[in-house]
């Protein structure tokens, strides 16, 4: 079987973790390299050293937008992406697909099923050394102490500040996770533990591994259930008893 020769580029360390897992799992694919530098990718590129290219649309210094204009038809590309507005403009620039964040491994399957059956053998880039280790940042958690009253979370288009008296509650979405506001809805790609260590315990608590809530912003709560600005919360097993626990110190 012909394997493609593929790199996955993106300014976000944790989507960079689940395009290496997806691509570990598909039989005819090989990473060469993960980056959150889209020049650095874009050199491989138009080194010729890669068949198939997995890019973010919204990056910092190069859009996948100007890399696809940079850089041509010297490779395959697939956008990823959590805004579907750019998929217009991509296909005139004769990208192969286009998956939507957050991606399913079904969807991202078919979408290298489809690069893969275009090649012919001698059309795929020459085995390449083994490459080095890639270090991986950690991921972008946000800041919040005593001292603070806000945190920063990293969305598509920007680095959003939000005000931790705004924050209703947070739900998570699997790799993603959801934040409510008093106006909004932000939705950043991070983990409930990383965002749970970000929030000041005085004020957030979390009730179900899907859920932290604000504790000054719960309406009522009844038996397992918690009432946020009309949303109905669970709460989890395993958080029951510490949840429970904060309640009865606030009680008068």
């Amino acid at each position: 079987m012909t394997r493609l020769k593929c790199i996955a580029v993106d300014d976000e360390p944790l989507a960079l973790d689940i395009l290496e897992d997806y691509i570990s799992k598909v039989p005819f694919l090989e990473l060469v390299k993960r980056t959150e530098n889209a020049i650095e990718a874009l050199q491989l590129v138009q080194e010729g050293a890669v068949d198939l290219v997995f890019l973010d649309v919204q990056m910092p210094d190069l859009t996948g937008i100007q890399f696809l204009k940079i850089a041509g038809n010297k490779s395959k590309y697939i956008l990823t992406t959590a805004y579907p507005e750019y998929a217009l403009e991509s296909y005139d620039l004769n990208v192969s697909d286009y998956l939507l964040k957050p991606i399913a491994f079904d969807r991202f399957y078919k979408a290298a099923e489809k690069v893969h059956a275009q090649f012919k053998p001698a059309d795929i880039a020459p085995a390449s050394p083994s490459p080095q280790p890639v270090a991986t940042p950690a991921p972008f958690a946000g800041t919040a102490n005593p001292v603070q009253d806000f945190i920063f979370v990293k969305t598509e288009h920007k680095i959003q500040k939000i005000y931790l008296h705004d924050i209703r509650y947070i739900e998570g979405l699997k790799d993603y996770i959801s934040i409510f506001t008093k106006d909004e809805r932000v939705i950043t790609l991070q983990s409930m533990k990383k965002m749970e260590e970000a929030l000041p315990s005085t004020q957030f608590i979390r009730v179900h591994k899907s859920y932290i809530v604000a504790l000054d912003k719960i309406e009522s709560i009844e038996r397992s259930r918690i009432t946020i600005c009309g949303k109905i919360i669970p709460i989890g097993d395993t958080y029951r008893d510490e949840f429970f626990r904060r309640i009865e110190k606030k009680n008068i």
